[in-house]
């Protein structure tokens, strides 16, 4: 059975371990401040332009410029490469996903992989898979995600 977990911020002084992220845990950092800021070496903007805009892959680490807006400003490619670099991930070690509170974004992240790749949720509809995966996690998803994911889901899938 792949394993996969969500929780808050681990991000605290250093991102070589990320707080309490085993060492032999993939981490996927679903948060704009502190995590992608520091991994980038940002901190105020980043250029939209800037090659690690949207992501930055290092090791066992994905950093996601996410941040989680009442309106839904999320971009398809940051949905893409999280599905390629878990697919990689998951095959040889458990994968930690985390934002700030481990409310939103982390939790989205989960449901979204548990549905699209593990067959563990419905896969039909964003709120069909919502409703499952509320019995077995606190999920609180802020308006732009749970809007995003409801509008994209099909095409999120692929």
């Amino acid at each position: 059975m792949p394993r996969i977990y969500v929780t808050d911020n681990l991000c605290f002084d250093d991102l070589s371990g990320c707080g309490n992220a085993s060492a032999d845990m993939a981490v996927v950092h679903a948060c704009k401040d502190p995590c992608h800021k520091r991994a980038v070496g940002y901190t105020k903007s980043l250029e939209i332009t800037h090659k690690n805009y949207l992501w930055l892959e290092a090791g066992r680490h994905l950093y996601l410029n996410m941040v989680d807006p009442p309106v839904p400003l999320f971009k398809p490619e940051s949905f893409t490469k999280f599905f390629e670099f878990v697919d990689r991930a998951i095959k040889t070690r458990p994968v930690l996903i985390h934002c700030n509170k481990g409310e939103s974004r982390a939790p989205s992240l989960t449901l979204l992989y548990m549905a699209m790749r593990l067959g563990l949720l419905p896969n039909d509809s964003y709120e069909a898979a919502a409703a499952k995966f509320r019995a077995l996690h606190p999920y609180k998803p802020g308006q732009g995600i749970a809007m995003f994911l409801s509008q994209n889901w099909k095409s999120l899938g692929c």
